[in-house]
């Protein structure tokens, strides 16, 4: 295969397999609700929805292992609990999600049938492909990603020059901190140590194995996917604030049924009575490659763990397949609402990893892989809490630590950590 075909096809697999119902449905909703500050929100969104992912695509391509190297030198038990938890997280939440959204949005609008139904053949399909290791790329990206990137264009291009562009208030005191806060609820730092493995062992797969060769693809590759989500999610975020007068959001709904529904007012209003429908395949098709990346990736991690085992794989795949069954009749709004302290627990640890294994190795030895991802885990502990209980002594720790009212109390002392430990051995 011609070799900038194999990347723009690699870049596209990569995109979609990024691309799932809450990227689809999170940023129209930030801008509405973000209204004339929407560009602010837009750069906050953008740092932990595509500026991280991106990186940790990179790490990727720099490492060419599994996620369990991300955390390796910390050390082997810390990467081998990360890694569980990590797919555990992946497999109970953003998997099963993807059909719960797939069925309230694109299936039971028009067709009435049961969650059950819906969960049974969505899994079975996914199973199908991910059963189908090798092809994966190739079958996501010459094929389903683009309709999805036509879909969006359109809806986003015939959005932004037809809106009369009268915007909202804004209903958020630091868009900037806003849009950092909801991009995490994208999955796309935990979706980029996952489904970078699993363009690492396709391209293996595919025949190639000099590692500057898979570094090239995979950086190029990560490159054209990171300019995808960048343009998708600024272009739905803008279209989201300029249609904020014409389009009102009924707020006895769940978050992400009023996300629905906006950006279904937005389709029909934009590609007419004919959007509704572009709009259910839209999300289909964007949840089930990414329910396909993300039981692919936790099958070929386990299958490594248990040498290179077959069985593995597909023992693996068939019971994350059935846990989106079981899960994915729930409704997934409650399944966000219990999962996001787990996110403010897990995010932070798995953003540091994906910078620290970007830098140069001189910076980032094992002693600064440690004392950060230490530091990270302590300063997330107030974050985490605050999600769960309500105490007046842990609002007085969060008045204490820097951005921590900001749910970011992490940030200023894992990079002082970072700072001090490497003067420290300049000197």
């Amino acid at each position: 295969m011609n070799k900038t075909k194999e990347i723009w096809i690699a870049g596209f697999a990569l995109f979609s397999l990024f691309f799932g119902a809450g990227n689809l449905l999170l940023p129209s909703l930030l801008g509405y609700n973000a209204g004339e500050n929407w560009f602010w929100v837009t750069i906050g969104f953008m740092v932990t929805a595509v500026v991280i992912p991106i990186i940790g695509i990179l790490a990727h391509a720099k490492l060419q292992g599994t996620l369990y190297d991300f955390g390796k030198k910390v050390s082997p038990f810390f990467s081998l609990v990360y890694c569980i938890i990590v797919y555990l997280i992946s497999i109970a939440i953003p998997s099963p999600r993807t059909a719960s959204a797939t069925h309230e949005i694109a299936i039971h609008p028009f067709f009435g049938t049961s969650p059950l139904l819906t969960s049974c053949i969505y899994f079975s399909l996914v199973l199908i492909f991910v059963l189908n290791r090798s092809k994966i790329l190739n079958l996501i990206g010459k094929y389903l990603t683009p309709f999805i990137v036509l879909i969006l264009v359109l809806v986003i291009g015939i959005g932004l020059f037809s809106s009369d562009m009268i915007m909202n208030p804004s209903t958020f005191k630091t868009p900037i901190v806003a849009g950092l806060l909801e991009g995490y609820q994208t999955f796309d730092a935990i979706g980029a140590v996952v489904v970078g493995g699993v363009v690492i062992i396709s391209l293996k797969l595919k025949g190639h194995n000099s590692f500057e060769d898979k570094k090239e693809l995979i950086k190029k590759a990560g490159i054209i996917a990171g300019i995808g989500l960048f343009v998708i999610y600024a272009g739905l975020i803008a279209v989201g604030a300029f249609y904020g007068s014409e389009i009102l959001v009924d707020n006895t709904l769940s978050g992400d049924m009023q996300r629905a529904n906006l950006l279904r007012g937005i389709s029909i209003s934009t590609l007419g009575n004919i959007g509704n429908t572009f709009l259910s395949i839209l999300i289909a098709l964007a949840c089930f490659t990414t329910a396909v990346g993300i039981i692919t990736g936790t099958a070929d991690y386990f299958k490594g763990l248990f040498r290179n085992s077959q069985k593995a794989y597909i023992i693996t795949a068939v019971v994350s397949c059935l846990v989106g069954v079981l899960v994915g009749q729930m409704d997934f709004h409650s399944i966000i609402v219990i999962a996001l302290p787990v996110l403010m627990f897990i995010y932070p640890i798995t953003i540091v990893l994906i910078l620290l294994n970007v830098v140069n190795d001189k910076f980032a030895t094992p002693l600064v892989f440690r004392a950060v991802v230490l530091v990270t885990f302590i300063f997330s502990i107030p974050d985490f809490l605050g999600f769960i209980i309500s105490s007046e002594s842990l609002t007085q720790i969060k008045n204490i630590i820097p951005l921590a009212n900001y749910s970011l109390g992490w940030v200023i002392p894992a990079i002082l950590t970072f700072g001090v430990l490497n003067l420290k051995k300049a000197r």
